[in-house]
């Protein structure tokens, strides 16, 4: 599901990525590739975040609109109007919670799990048998397993970008036994940022992109800079 940022979106997203361009340079210039690794990182979760909300860069920004946001909502309204119910799933629990205050304001009624919660069990309990709860906003590494949601049909992966088979983990959440309807997953993509470079990276160079993936030790093994400089173009 391709989302088009806006205007101010795609302006932060650019200033962002000048900025690690430009740290990348210098770190490569005086440390060589191999060594500046940490700045390569840093520089791929920065661009990761600003691909989602500007408020993930800078917490003053919270507030601001989101075209992510906007399209996942439009999606949310209308499959709870037709009675189905929704998990959505960030590895960002910074994002999960901007989600929950926009969904909010739309009347769209929502539980939250992350790695914080508590009471799973209820939570899971209530989603499953109140019909009035539309949605479940879950962190990836929180609910990648041992949670059956099976009175969801619709999944929603907020940031595509890790390891393949968490992102199957989670969309199982909602397709296990006893789930009496058809499924629906999807990743939401925001064009011209490196979550759809990624995409093409992924088809041309698996492996490399499992390492990014990953952030694995290998990934500087793995890497060229032609690799990195399509990522950060």
């Amino acid at each position: 599901l391709k989302c088009k940022l806006s205007d101010v979106e795609l302006k932060n997203y650019n200033e962002v990525k000048a900025y690690y361009q430009q740290k990348i340079k210098a770190a490569v210039d005086q440390k060589g590739f191999n060594k500046s690794k940490l700045d390569v990182l840093e520089a791929l979760l920065r661009l990761r975040q600003a691909s989602c909300h500007p408020g993930l860069i800078n917490p003053d920004r919270i507030h601001e609109p989101s075209s992510k946001i906007e399209a996942l909502i439009e999606q949310v309204k209308t499959l709870t109007q037709d009675n189905h119910k929704c998990l959505i799933f960030s590895q960002f629990t910074s994002f999960l919670k901007i989600v929950e205050a926009h969904i909010q304001k739309h009347n769209i009624t929502n539980l939250y799990l992350d790695g914080q919660t508590q009471n799973r069990k209820a939570l899971v309990e209530q989603f499953q048998s109140d019909p009035k709860i539309d949605c479940f906003l879950i962190s990836l590494k929180a609910g990648g397993t041992g949670l059956n949601l099976t009175e969801a049909d619709y999944v929603f992966i907020l940031d595509p970008w890790w390891n393949p088979a968490s992102e199957a983990q989670a969309i199982d959440r909602a397709h296990r036994m006893g789930q009496k309807n058809k499924v629906f997953a999807y990743k939401m993509i925001a064009e011209g940022t490196i979550e759809e470079k990624i995409l093409g990276l992924q088809a041309k160079k698996k492996d490399i992109s499992d390492a990014i993936i990953n952030q694995s030790s290998d990934i500087i093994k793995k890497m060229t800079m032609k690799d990195l400089n399509e990522l950060m173009s």
